[in-house]
């Protein structure tokens, strides 16, 4: 059997919480949590979408999303609208305080890296290693 530190699923829990724990700081300096702080990278970037669109980003069902983009909502940093087309769909957009949390938020990931230690190099292979994992997600039986 295999020891339980050298388990792949242990590495990358371990990996996750300690990069989720880097964070913290930062985030509690702009008042979200990192799950937040996701749901805002993605719409600083692409702007307003759908609940759905935000879940295959992040992962994510509507289950697991829906109570985190209603706090979002009563913080004032999104709105959430029913769509015109079809009321099922619930529609996301920043709102003006959201999109000045922008700029708040710009010097993060840069901070969060540099505790890394890794070269330039090493970073490519693990993004593409992650990548790699994540595609098979898809296409994986569960």
């Amino acid at each position: 059997m295999i020891a339980f530190s050298e388990h792949l699923c242990f590495k990358t829990y371990a990996v996750s919480r300690y990069i989720t724990g880097l964070y913290k700081p930062y985030l509690d300096e702009i008042s979200l949590t990192y799950p937040q702080y996701l749901v805002m990278l993605i719409l600083w970037e692409k702007g307003g979408m759908n609940i759905g669109k935000i879940g295959d980003h992040l992962h994510l069902d509507n289950g697991t999303l829906t109570p985190l983009l209603k706090r979002m909502e009563k913080n004032g940093l999104l709105s959430r609208t029913r769509s015109i087309e079809d009321e099922r769909v619930v529609l996301i957009d920043l709102t003006d305080t959201g999109r000045l949390l922008k700029d708040k938020a710009q010097h993060i990931p840069e901070a969060v890296q540099r505790c890394f230690h890794l070269d330039e190099e090493k970073k490519n292979q693990l993004k593409s290693t992650l990548d790699e994992i994540l595609s098979t997600q898809s296409t994986s039986a569960i």
